[in-house]
């Protein structure tokens, strides 16, 4: 039995103290494997914030988030995500009805409502879609997200009554005040300037303000 043990020690080549540090080395190695076993880390979810959370500059632009580098974060691979987030700018009816409570009536009113405002600016304009309940969009708020970048701008010193009456968020009497200023004034140079002379209210001014081009 001595001679075992004598040539057990003589083939590791360890001392006492040697062995009792290698064993708590293993010890933290298997507690460490352990942990990210048990908590495995999670992957990172964008946040989209709602209209009602934008606010209006001092020259008038409204403050919307960095929409360029949120689309370079949300095209970026990420081994993590099962499935890419579906772009409300870009997709089809296919793509919509495999989203869960999503058949083909409201993907039609999901894309039909996008022509009617000019594109999705924040996924929370899911809740106006008629018919889409906050349960569906609780089920699909974290699967999508809107290209803002893309959406199409109304010129608001060219466009006529009908063009304008037909977008959701107008208002015909805003649309009537709007003409008449634009005859009296000439051009219309920011939101601002909208505002304060009453065209528009501060709730509408945070919907249409990034769809609203001016320019020079």
């Amino acid at each position: 039995m001595n001679s075992f043990k004598e040539s057990f020690k003589s083939w590791f080549g360890y001392s006492r103290r040697e062995r009792r540090s290698t064993f708590i080395l293993l010890n933290i190695i298997v507690v460490l494997i352990g942990i990210r076993y048990f908590y495995p880390f999670h992957e990172q979810v964008l946040k989209e914030l709602p209209l009602d959370f934008m606010e209006l500059s001092d020259d008038g632009n409204l403050l919307v988030q960095d929409t360029l580098h949120i689309r370079k974060q949300k095209e970026a691979v990420n081994p993590l995500r099962k499935r890419p987030l579906l772009n409300l700018n870009s997709c089809d009816s296919a793509s919509l009805e495999a989203l869960p409570g999503i058949g083909p009536v409201l993907s039609s009113r999901i894309l039909k409502y996008r022509n009617l405002i000019g594109g999705y600016i924040s996924v929370y304009q899911l809740k106006e879609v008629y018919g889409l309940s906050e349960e569906t969009f609780n089920l699909i708020s974290a699967r999508v997200w809107a290209d803002s970048l893309s959406v199409r701008k109304i010129r608001i010193n060219e466009v006529d009554y009908r063009q304008m009456a037909r977008h959701p968020y107008f208002q015909k009497s805003e649309v009537t005040a709007i003409l008449k200023y634009r005859e009296i004034k000439g051009r219309i140079t920011g939101i601002v300037e909208m505002i304060e002379n009453n065209l528009i209210s501060p709730a509408t001014a945070k919907k249409l303000g990034p769809y609203l081009e001016f320019g020079e």
